[in-house]
Order: C-alpha cells, then sequence, then structure tokens
C-alpha cells in the first residue's frame, strides 16, 4: 500500500445550501465511488474527511445533523474518518501521522470544493513531499460573487451577475494553478479505466 484517496468533505451540509443547485459535478457520489472502487480493488488505502464548525448553528455544525456523508457513499471498516475545522486535511486532523504510519506517498485528491478545501489539501500535501493527484471531476465547486458584490443576495442575482467566477472558470483556474507545480491532474477515467 503507498497511496491513499482522500474523499474530502462530500457531505449532506453543502447540499442544504442554496448555491448546490448550481455545483459544477451533482453527480459527484457515482465519482467518488468510482474512485473508491478502483483503490479498494487495488489495496489501497481511502481515507474520508468531513468538515465541522461546533457552535456555529451553520449547516456545518455537527448539531444540525448534516455533517454526514452524502447518501450512497460509504465508508468500509477500518477506513479512516476524520473531521477537520480547517480548509485543508491536515492541519486539524492526524491525517499526516496516519499517512507516515502506513507508508503513504502518493495522495489522490476528491470532494468538496474544488478551490477551497481540494485545492488547499493538495497544496499543504505537495509542501509535505507526497506525490498528488488531483481528481478534477471529482471534485464539486459552486460559482464565486466577486468581492465587491453585496451580502445577501440570491443565487439567481449571484448567477445573472457578469462578474461572478463560474464553475467552469474556477475549475480551470485551479487546473492551471496545480499543474506542474503541486500536482498531477487526472480524471475518473483516467484512475480507473472507466
Amino acid at each position: 500500500m503507498n497511496s491513499a484517496l482522500i474523499v474530502i468533505d462530500v457531505q449532506e451540509s453543502f447540499r442544504q445550501r442554496e448555491n448546490w443547485a448550481a455545483s459544477s459535478n451533482p453527480d459527484i457520489v457515482d465519482k467518488v465511488n468510482r474512485l473508491v472502487a478502483a483503490q479498494r480493488a487495488k489495496g489501497e488505502l481511502v481515507v474520508w474527511v468531513t468538515h465541522t464548525e461546533p457552535g456555529t448553528g451553520t449547516v456545518f455544525d455537527p448539531e444540525r445533523g448534516f455533517v454526514r456523508l452524502i447518501e450512497g457513499l460509504k465508508p468500509e471498516a477500518g477506513e479512516p474518518f476524520l473531521s477537520k475545522t480547517s480548509h485543508n486535511a491536515f492541519t486539524t486532523t492526524n491525517l499526516q501521522q496516519l499517512l507516515t504510519e502506513r507508508g503513504i506517498r502518493e495522495v489522490l485528491i476528491s470532494g468538496i470544493r474544488t478551490e477551497q478545501c481540494c485545492e488547499t489539501t493538495a497544496r499543504v500535501a505537495s509542501d509535505l513531499g507526497y506525490e498528488v493527484t488531483f481528481v478534477i471531476d471529482a471534485t464539486v465547486t459552486h460559482p464565486i460573487e466577486h468581492r465587491d458584490a453585496p451580502a445577501g443576495r440570491s443565487l439567481a442575482e449571484i448567477l445573472a451577475d457578469p462578474r461572478t467566477l463560474t464553475t467552469d472558470a474556477i475549475t480551470e483556474r485551479t487546473e492551471y494553478a496545480l499543474a506542474g507545480r503541486f500536482a498531477k491532474i487526472a480524471t475518473v477515467e483516467e484512475l480507473t479505466g472507466s
């Protein structure tokens, strides 16, 4: 065993937000399951991570009940399940220790949000010396408002604003930012053959 698939924040919390309707990859569960099946078939590690914000009352507060994997994802016995409170999967978890103990040298990154938790985890993993494969079509993002946009707008208003960064633009920017510097970019089909 020398690789780990890290499934980041593919959790119900995101489906509770209005912007889920504009997500880049609503079939994320199918793509993650294909990666998980391929990883398990090779006897390689799968690590599950969720994001929590205890005490906030948001959809990321465990008390609300949404900090759980999206239906259709099921960890097997022995697969680590970590809870984080930072953007990347390393800073507030024992992920690095877990990978080191198992001799892992390569990580595959998938999950929600492409440019935030997934990209940040990829960059930290690279800085820590891991070979990183960023599975671009097994990540999800949402449109991002311009920094000067007024707060509290509806999703329709956000999408109508020409300054809003589209999901395609975010995904493309992430590919450009990571490729050749922090990660190899790959697709589910390239990694699984299906």
